[in-house]
């Protein structure tokens, strides 16, 4: 029997749609996104500011703890990946940035049909199974 695998979705914006996501999280700009959101208890984050957190919180805790700590803020710090994550965001549902796919499936399919739609430029979606996602790269040494 095969795993069970887990799901994120994602979706990417324009930069005009994101600046506005980012200081509005229930997302009351956007009607359509903000019903499918609430329809499926879902809620936004925008990478870059999560792979911010996750610098500052290493830096806090001692970034030795933090496997990817040397990559994301290499990352955040490059102008064209920082202008890349900053409209790319992240679909949590019920506060769990992974879920089945019983729940990834309809969002999805919801989500989908707002491409287009005032500045929703795709949906993205991941699984868990490692076969499918690159590994965490080496700590520099």
């Amino acid at each position: 029997m095969g795993e069970a695998w887990q799901f994120q979705l994602r979706i990417s914006v324009s930069a005009e749609l994101a600046a506005v996501l980012r200081g509005d999280p229930a997302c009351t700009s956007h009607e359509a996104l903000r019903d499918v959101l609430h329809r499926h208890h879902a809620s936004l984050k925008c990478q870059f500011d999560a792979f911010a957190d996750y610098v500052s919180e290493a830096e806090r805790m001692g970034p030795e703890k933090y496997p990817l700590y040397e990559w994301t803020r290499k990352t955040i710090e490059a102008p064209e990946k920082k202008a890349r994550y900053l409209r790319s965001f992240t679909v949590y549902v019920d506060s769990e940035e992974v879920y089945g796919k019983e729940v990834a499936d309809p969002l999805q399919s919801e989500l989908s049909t707002l491409v287009s739609d005032a500045g929703i430029i795709s949906v993205s979606r991941f699984d868990t199974n490692p076969a499918n996602n690159p590994q965490p790269p080496a700590r520099e040494r």
